[in-house]
């Protein structure tokens, strides 16, 4: 086996959607491109799939129609080293879509997203439990990622 690549169907707005997230995160681009043909199921001419990297990792976004929709059980999480990249993020794939507990957030496309602090790993992770679970009832408690409440949290401070 050479790798996985994430398979996303969209429902609409492949060519919107992938442009989109090209252009948000740093080392992104798109691959490949095919269109229907005339004897496919897609209207001749338009996208059926598009090949992306996001921070250097591959996707593949098809053209699914209407029967195909994103689940929130199913999301791409994203840590961050700094408190503007998550505010640059979130503020992004927030823009016409559903803001949600923990730092999740779906997008107008209807993708879900984590958008998290990269410490929150070493807290939840680490050698000490208590600071873990401080750190992980603090997040509950938040809608966008806060890194300096999160660190409070998690050194037990109010």
């Amino acid at each position: 086996m050479k790798e996985i690549i994430t398979h996303l169907a969209f429902p609409a707005g492949i060519e919107e959607a992938v442009h989109f997230y090209t252009g948000l995160f740093p080392d992104s681009r798109i691959t490949g491109e095919t269109r229907f043909g005339p004897s496919e199921p897609g209207p001749e001419g338009e996208v059926r799939t598009l090949r992306f990297e996001l921070l250097g990792r591959k996707y593949l976004a098809v053209n699914g129609g209407a029967d195909f929709q994103f689940a929130e059980g199913t999301s791409l999480l994203v840590q961050c080293d700094t408190q503007e990249e998550i505010d640059r993020l979130w503020d992004a794939l927030g823009e016409g879509g559903q803001p949600a507990d923990c730092g999740w957030v779906t997008d107008r496309f209807g993708l879900t997203w984590q958008i998290t602090a990269t410490i929150a790993e070493t807290y939840l992770y680490g050698s000490d439990p208590a600071a873990g679970q401080r750190a992980v009832e603090a997040t509950y408690a938040m809608k966008k990622i806060d890194i300096s409440s999160l660190e409070r949290a998690a050194r037990g401070d109010s």
